[in-house]
């Protein structure tokens, strides 16, 4: 079920009656029906996967339960490698098996051997990446007794489950989600406002920004070897827009349908495209992801702590992991790849913190050093997006190399580009927005506050108004497929 659809449109005005008119005096009454909810949600696409949230869910719960009890370091142990076997193994098998089984026939094949084996045609479970991490995020705390295993398998269910940000995120961790199903909720009014105001700007990032931006990114980068430098280059910032209006707009979406029902998830996007160098884009860039990866992958393998070849080290595991989590594709690779040479010598020069406050904080505008390496920053983002968008690694080096090239200093040409420059204006106006909102949790956040109610509320018709009349062809939410 999309957020952007018609089904939807349905399916939360009923949850929410039933949530806070029905069940709300019911504390497991109200997260069993967030569990029936957030099934039938992801249960749209295809009943029969979600028989992988139930096993992963029924194994953490026990794993966490037996964790409780046991002092043996050695079963403990083996108590989490099981949680991690079953929640990996789903992740690999339906998301990597012919990857590797591909990869695998190509090397015998180089070498002078033939290996016949078929791949299998499997279907990726949508949102598999998000659930198996946040789940694991369960067992992982409660085996480092961080978190205190829950007994209340209802309560875990709906964490594991939650259906606004099941499918992609924010990834959530069970000291923060978890306990919010032991509370009581009662409905505030501030509160559910607030999240109307974020779902809104979520749906302008998808359905003006990123639809339309995909209708011309899709054109340009499947047929690259048709077009000049500069049009390569507009399509490279077509995906650009594309993908942060896409994914941050669902983050949005997600983080204030929470709020209607009284949760707070943490916040995924911080305004990344406004970043000064690489290192703050990725504090500001699909911040659940890189945070469990710091947690529970960089830290325990030693951090920075160590010396140079371990920096070096960490740092690339962590940035190729982050690109393999995102798909099985050498391009993935290459992309985290190029990021981890980004990042690196602002990390071996410690440098890497050296931008922790908003940017021109105070200030209208940011002064030429800012506004440099901002610029500078978001170049280099866009470049590495060229290898994360194209279908392969070739693809990726012949679209920059025609970037690269004299017909840069082109025009653009493509189809329909009268069409596009309309959705180059809406870009440069969510640029606008976003960067007076940059100081909120998102663009609108404070947009308004202050103005008199019919203004306020002329806003935001305006703001539908233009989801209506701009919204591009109806594209499916970019990380699904992650």
């Amino acid at each position: 079920m999309l957020f952007n659809s018609i089904d939807f449109a349905f399916f939360l005005p009923i949850v929410f009656l039933l949530y806070w008119f029905v069940t709300n005096k019911n504390l497991k009454l109200q997260n069993f029906l967030i569990v029936i909810s957030s099934y039938l949600f992801y249960g749209w696409w295809d009943w029969r996967f979600l028989s992988l949230i139930i096993f992963s869910t029924l194994i953490d719960y026990w794993v966490g339960r037996k964790l409780q009890h046991e002092e043996n370091q050695r079963k403990r142990w083996f108590l989490l490698w099981i949680s991690i076997f079953v929640n990996l193994g789903f992740l690999g098998f339906f998301k990597y098996y012919n990857f590797f089984l591909d990869n695998f026939i190509t090397a015998f094949t180089f070498f002078g051997t033939e290996i016949k084996a078929s791949s299998l045609n499997l279907i990726l479970p949508v949102g598999i990446s998000f659930y198996t991490f946040q789940t694991l995020s369960y067992t992982i705390d409660v085996y480092k007794r961080k978190l205190k295993p829950t007994r209340d398998f209802i309560a875990f269910s709906a964490f594991v489950s939650f259906f606004p940000q099941l499918v992609a995120g924010p990834i959530e961790r069970a000291t923060h989600l978890l306990p919010q199903f032991y509370k009581k909720r009662r409905f505030d009014h501030l509160k559910a406002i607030d999240g109307m105001r974020q779902i809104l700007w979520g749906l302008f990032k998808k359905i003006v920004i990123a639809d339309n931006c995909a209708e011309y990114a899709n054109l340009i980068f499947n047929n690259s070897a048709d077009y000049s430098g500069s049009t390569l280059a507009l399509g490279a910032l077509f995906f650009t827009f594309q993908i942060y209006g896409d994914f941050s707009g669902y983050s949005d979406i997600a983080i204030g349908t929470s709020r209607l029902f009284g949760f707070d998830l943490m916040r995924n996007f911080n305004f990344p495209y406004f970043s000064r160098d690489i290192a703050e884009f990725w504090r500001r860039w699909h911040i659940s992801l890189s945070t469990w990866f710091r947690d529970y992958l960089y830290i325990p393998l030693g951090g920075s702590r160590g010396g140079t070849w371990m920096k070096i080290r960490n740092t690339f595991i962590i940035f190729i992991i982050s690109g393999f989590w995102h798909g099985a594709n050498w391009t993935f690779i290459a992309w985290g790849t190029l990021n981890a040479i980004y990042f690196l010598p602002l990390l071996l020069t410690k440098n890497n913190r050296n931008n922790m406050n908003i940017v021109a904080q105070g200030r209208s505008l940011p002064n030429i050093r800012e506004f440099s390496s901002i610029l500078l920053t978001f170049s280099l983002t866009v470049l590495a997006w060229i290898f994360f968008r194209a279908n392969t690694i070739q693809h990726a080096i012949s679209y920059i190399s025609e970037i690269f090239s004299a017909s840069f200093f082109t025009v653009p040409e493509f189809d329909d580009i009268k069409n596009a420059l309309i959705t180059i204006i809406l870009i440069g106006l969510f640029i606008l927005i976003e960067w007076n909102g940059r100081d909120g949790q998102y663009a609108i956040d404070n947009l308004g506050l202050k103005w008199k109610r019919p203004i306020r509320y002329t806003m935001y018709y305006a703001i539908i108004l233009i989801i209506f009349w701009f919204s591009g062809k109806e594209q499916q939410f970019i990380y699904f497929q992650f």
